[in-house]
């Protein structure tokens, strides 16, 4: 399973990999009481050595409910300070602290409070693709699993801002009929799909089901048949009829897609330019090498300040509330 690549890699770490990374894996979780929680957007190796595998809300869920001593998160650096957010106590680790997100990096701090000033009265629905110091200026966060639900709760005659994600708020404007204050946000990966690739596709396969994550372009949403976020798409495909799939979001879910529905075949909507654009190059820089040494030195730790995480909490709460 590990090859040249791996070799290379292991020559940047602070020691010797063991021969078989799985069963390490295993041996670490048991001496630190640990769980591993994983994105679907991981890599398959990472997908398959996790204990649980969602999108953001599901993860979210998980990690409110864990009993875990030690919660190692393999996504991205918001999702392992949503873990911490909701267990103040626990030792959370991320494998890199360089798995960023271009979403969350588009929200800047200062200037969201700045935005945020220059809409009193509004109530401030974040996706939960935001640093720890966004979901704090926060009333409630959302994820894209329940976007649509949470703002279909809120009095029609509140003004609301939404932010980050500028796709997702022009999504849930048409799924409510809610005139929303967006953000101009966005996803590196979702917006760098081609409409005019995917219309080819669809032509080549007319049989195909084109589905979408509502982070994606409203050009590209409008050739899917079915949007929903990466868990919804995981359940659609495999309920649906259809035997072929054109999945427009990360491709790192099309690793569960072949596992639950083997016999279907799942294609990967492509980006505009001829490169990998289409996978997450924050959520990549996890490795199974880097989980493991994570877990053996017990770091990187993510951390934050108390007023931070409670003021962070209290929107998370709301948000974990209204989606029973």
């Amino acid at each position: 399973m590990f090859t040249t690549a791996l070799a290379q890699r292991e020559k940047t770490q602070p020691g010797q990999l063991p021969l078989d990374l799985f069963s390490a894996i295993e041996s670490l979780k048991k001496e630190l009481n640990a769980v591993i929680l994983a994105h679907y957007y991981q890599e398959p190796d990472i997908q398959d050595i996790a204990d649980f595998i969602g999108d953001s809300l599901q993860l979210a869920k998980a990690a409110q409910k864990t009993s875990a001593d030690v919660i190692v998160f393999a996504g991205v650096h918001f999702m392992a300070e949503t873990a911490k957010i909701l267990n103040p106590d626990k030792l959370v680790l991320l494998p890199d602290l360089n798995a960023g997100c271009s979403l969350a990096d588009s929200c800047p701090p200062k200037e969201f409070a700045a935005f945020k000033a220059a809409h009193p009265n509004h109530l401030v629905v974040s996706y939960i693709n935001c640093s720890a110091d966004i979901k704090a200026m926060s009333d409630i966060i959302c994820t894209s699993s329940n976007a649509v639900k949470i703002v279909q709760q809120i009095p029609k005659d509140q003004p609301i801002i939404f932010a980050p994600d500028r796709n997702l708020g022009r999504y849930v404007m048409e799924q409510t009929g809610r005139d929303l204050v967006l953000w101009q946000g966005s996803c590196v990966v979702h917006e760098t799909f081609s409409e005019k690739k995917i219309v080819e596709l669809k032509i080549a396969h007319p049989q195909a089901e084109a589905i979408a994550h509502p982070e994606c372009e409203t050009s590209v949403l409008r050739h899917a048949s079915f949007i929903g976020s990466t868990a919804a798409l995981l359940k659609h495909c495999q309920n649906s009829s259809s035997e072929e799939f054109i999945v427009a979001t990360e491709p790192g879910i099309i690793h569960q897609m072949q596992k639950l529905a083997p016999q279907k075949r799942f294609i990967p909507a492509p980006p505009m330019n001829n490169c990998a654009c289409n996978e997450c190059p924050f959520m990549r820089l996890n490795t199974l090498e880097k989980l493991y040494w994570a877990m053996k030195n017990r770091t990187p730790e993510i951390s934050m300040s108390e007023d931070i995480r409670l003021a962070a909490l209290r929107p998370m709460q709301r948000m974990l509330e209204m989606s029973v």
